[in-house]
């Protein structure tokens, strides 16, 4: 048997991972004690696909998000960035899981009028006000805005630390962007969309030809998940038929908010010379002293010092939810990539098809072991830490936890993407990357338990002699496992959550314009 297609093979081997990765809970949202005290430097998604907005086809498009769970109405500070931490998007080209290009975003906060804040003459006393804004806004210079919140992208060639950084600039050379405040509601910022759009910046990226994009700001959550179930000890019997699968069971899109870091660059500036797959994973660090001040100020209320210390991390989703054990939770947050190999048996003999055993053995109307028996799970090895040759392994084969994408698998365009991504003969969705509209909670499900062990219509995709599509030759065994080692590896897993593509954008950032906190 010999494979033409390459691409749709990886796309079914890193399903495996994928949903050992993404089996069952909002993507990254609390997932560990020690970032639940700092909320904002918590990664809650990371998105990494081929650009499929019209004309953008050359470009690469990451999304790193933060502060998860922003209720709209959550004034009246709302959620600006920390501006003692730094957060980075980090870019393996070449398989050492080290990386070779680093995005760092690092944010300032001001109070207007030269740090003295918007000020209102009340008698005889001149008293500041509580609020971030005095009246509406519309983006103009002269906006009553009483908080300012921007920051600068520095393009790190090498090593994080002390590699080489040089600033990115705008079109002007300017070298700091404004974020746009968050959508506080109607009345103060009455077309937040139009508000916020003028903010995305064109921008020259160090040793790239072309322009590319940035854009941080708030947006609305895109991570669709039947939540408050699924932490319910899954509080559903997670199968079609079962449950209603409409937007009534989804606890976050449409609810919450979330803060967006969204670059696009020029494929060719995030490949180097490796063989066009891509690893990458975002971070935060903060400072690793820190001093709390008995005397507060809005410019400082703690001293921070000392070497930064990674407090977040992020590739695939839902990886430190459902696959990292509680004692090593915060260990992998703190881990750079390299150091994965020390956590390898969460991925060999995961937990979370036992746990489903345990939920939903008698609801399935089995009488033995629900999870897959074929232990160690080679086949999560393969797609999760090393990639699969000729596909999206990388030059250097390196064991690591990394969102791997292969840039030379062509986008697909919104009106013909798949949900459930690679496994729907969608090459270009998850797990090659992940685009917002992948239902990445229904794939894990599914892949978890065992889908890969059976047939799958994928004959014609991976270019197998005969096989034609639409018909019975299409349905083929990877060759990773045996039905039989999958007892209900061909059910139908489902959260009722649903998400696609056509529910957000077509352009840069992608992610929907936030929920105002009121409406007129």
């Amino acid at each position: 048997m010999r494979f033409k297609n390459n691409a749709a093979k990886f796309a079914m081997t890193v399903s495996a991972a994928a949903l050992v990765a993404s089996a069952a809970t909002a993507s990254s949202h609390r997932e560990a004690p020690g970032i639940t005290e700092q909320p904002k430097v918590d990664a809650s998604d990371f998105y990494m696909f081929r650009s499929y907005e019209p004309g953008r086809e050359d470009y690469v498009t990451f999304i790193a998000n933060y502060i998860p769970l922003q209720a709209p109405y959550g004034g009246p500070n709302y959620f600006t960035m920390d501006p003692d931490a730094i957060y980075e998007i980090h870019i393996d080209n070449d398989g050492d899981a080290i990386e070779d290009v680093t995005f760092q975003f690092d944010f300032k906060n001001e109070l207007a009028n030269d740090g003295g804040g918007i000020a209102l003459q009340i008698g005889d006393a001149t008293v500041a006000i509580p609020l971030r804004t005095a009246g509406p806004l519309t983006g103009a210079a002269s906006d009553p805005l009483n908080e300012i919140e921007s920051y600068t992208v520095t393009h790190i060639a090498g090593d994080r630390r002390s590699g080489t950084a040089t600033p990115v600039t705008g079109t002007g050379g300017e070298t700091s962007f404004s974020k746009p405040i968050d959508n506080i509601g109607e009345k103060t910022i009455p077309d937040y969309e139009a508000y916020a759009n003028a903010k995305i910046q064109t921008i020259s990226i160090p040793g790239c030809e072309m322009p590319g994009k940035v854009f941080v700001g708030q947006r609305a959550e895109a991570f669709a998940v039947n939540l408050g179930e699924v932490f319910d000890l899954v509080n559903l019997v997670p199968l079609e038929g079962s449950i209603t699968n409409d937007r009534a069971n989804d606890d976050l899109v449409d609810r919450f908010n979330v803060t967006s870091l969204a670059l696009e660059v020029p494929i060719s500036c995030v490949t180097g010379e490796g063989n066009g797959v891509i690893g990458a994973w975002t971070t935060a660090s903060l400072p690793q002293g820190n001093v709390e001040d008995p005397s507060p100020t809005y410019a400082a209320t703690s001293v921070y010092g000392g070497a930064y210390v990674q407090q977040s991390r992020l590739s695939a989703p839902l990886v430190n939810e459902v696959v990292i054990g509680l004692p090593d939770k915060d260990l992998f947050n703190a881990a750079e990539p390299t150091q994965d190999g020390a956590l390898a048996t969460y991925v060999t003999n995961p937990t979370l098809p036992a746990l489903i055993d345990i939920l939903f053995r008698e609801p399935l109307g089995a009488t033995s072991n629900i999870a897959p028996s074929n232990l160690p799970r080679t086949d999560l090895v393969t797609a999760f830490l090393t990639g699969f040759p000729g596909v999206n392994q990388q030059a250097t084969v390196t064991a690591s936890e990394m969102m791997r994408l292969n840039t030379a698998i062509p986008a697909t365009a919104r009106a013909d993407q798949s949900a459930f991504g690679v496994v729907a003969e969608d090459l270009a969705g998850f797990p090659n990357g992940r685009r917002p509209g992948d239902d990445t909670v229904d794939i894990a499900l599914r892949v978890v338990m065992g889908a890969l062990c059976h047939p799958l219509p994928l004959g014609a995709e991976l270019g197998i002699e005969g096989a034609v599509e639409d018909t019975d030759s299409d349905m083929i065994n990877l060759g990773l496992c045996a039905p039989e080692d999958a007892p209900v590896g061909n059910a139908p897993f489902i959260d009722g959550a649903p998400i696609s593509a056509a529910e957000l954008q077509n352009v840069f950032p992608y992610l929907n314009t936030p929920l105002p906190g009121a409406t007129n």
